[in-house]
């Protein structure tokens, strides 16, 4: 496969029982190369006196993180901001949830384990939703759903495709005992699917845009189809978001400069961002027509419990699968989880 592939793992999952804090939905881009980066942002991306320390992974939305930084954006508001980077995203759940950090960024899923410990912390701000870059891929022969019965689908257990494919079933009056899942690692499932070795695969970009160029699959379902399920947020520490509150608020104007940028500059944004992870800015371009960077107003309906696709409201059916499948222990309570003041702040005028 091409050499994209081999940067491009993304969040794997381990139980509550494995791990002290579950790593439910994991995006993780493995190797080296990644970790040397990490390292050296850790030392050179903030000034020695940040006041809040900040968690950031790989995916998209998180490492957006560093437009903000680089084009000034944490300054203008006055933020006083520590990117610290993590090549391993579980152990960034981890910081934050023991206070090394002040705020995270990590999933709505990942914030579920802790939340059902009673670990004191909140979302902030929703960085993205996934909205493309996940795909349940599916060979020529397979026009719907109902040719899927039977059939050998190649995924990543307990990961993001797994909650995909789930989902994807639900949908459409299925379920999975219809199908046959074969547990792969995304690189592998890609790779067992384009040789022909199963019908169908649930994956991520790069491999999605890949199996697509082939001509060998087309997508069935992708995470476009499950508005609000997938959303990437800025999670933050109680104690934080009463001692550092001015800077948290400075950040989520940061962010929304930031979106602002990606939307209006794609190919600058990405080329900022493709050196964080040591790719080429055209390969990192793959990412972002996947991947729905929130506006303020997208913000706004994320952390309105009324809206259908709000935190709050998407909060049961993320547990369910977690709960399910023995990944989380307890429910957690979802609305102890959110704090939108810091928001309602931030866009005031």
């Amino acid at each position: 496969m091409h050499n994209l592939a081999a940067r491009s793992a993304r969040r794997s999952i381990l139980s509550g029982e494995a791990s002290q804090v579950s790593s439910v939905f994991s995006r993780l881009r493995q190797g080296a190369v990644a970790l040397g980066v990490g390292l050296s942002l850790i030392a050179t991306s903030a000034p020695a006196l940040a006041e809040v320390k900040v968690g950031v992974s790989d995916w998209p939305g998180w490492v957006a993180w560093y437009v903000a930084e680089q084009k000034g954006f944490f300054k203008k508001h006055h933020a006083d901001v520590k990117l610290v980077w993590f090549a391993n995203y579980t152990d960034s759940i981890s910081a934050l949830s023991s206070g090394q950090l002040d705020a995270n960024s990590q999933t709505w899923s990942d914030t579920m384990g802790p939340l059902a410990k009673g670990v004191p912390v909140k979302a902030v701000l929703v960085n993205d939703n996934s909205a493309g870059n996940d795909a349940l891929m599916v060979s020529p022969k397979i026009k719907g759903f109902a040719d899927l019965k039977g059939k050998r689908i190649a995924l990543e257990e307990f990961s993001i495709s797994h909650f995909v494919l789930a989902t994807a079933l639900a949908k459409n009056g299925m379920s999975q005992k219809d199908v046959k899942v074969v547990n792969l690692s995304a690189g592998d499932a890609a790779a067992a699917f384009m040789s022909g070795r199963v019908d169908a695969a649930v994956v991520w970009n790069p491999w999605v845009n890949q199996i697509e160029k082939s001509g060998k699959g087309k997508a069935l379902f992708t995470s476009k189809d499950m508005p609000g399920l997938i959303p990437d947020l800025l999670v933050a520490q109680d104690k934080a978001i009463k001692a550092k509150r001015k800077d948290l608020v400075g950040m989520i104007r940061a962010w929304f400069d930031t979106e602002k940028f990606i939307r209006e500059n794609p190919d600058e944004a990405a080329a900022i961002m493709s050196k964080v992870v040591s790719m080429k800015a055209d390969e990192y371009k793959v990412f972002l027509p996947g991947t729905k960077f929130f506006d303020a107003a997208a913000n706004q309906a994320a952390f309105n419990a009324a809206d259908p696709k709000s935190l709050q409201t998407v909060a049961p059916t993320i547990a369910k699968f977690l709960l399910d499948n023995k990944l989380i222990d307890g429910k957690p309570d979802a609305a102890k989880g959110i704090d939108a003041s810091l928001l309602t702040e931030a866009l005031a005028k």
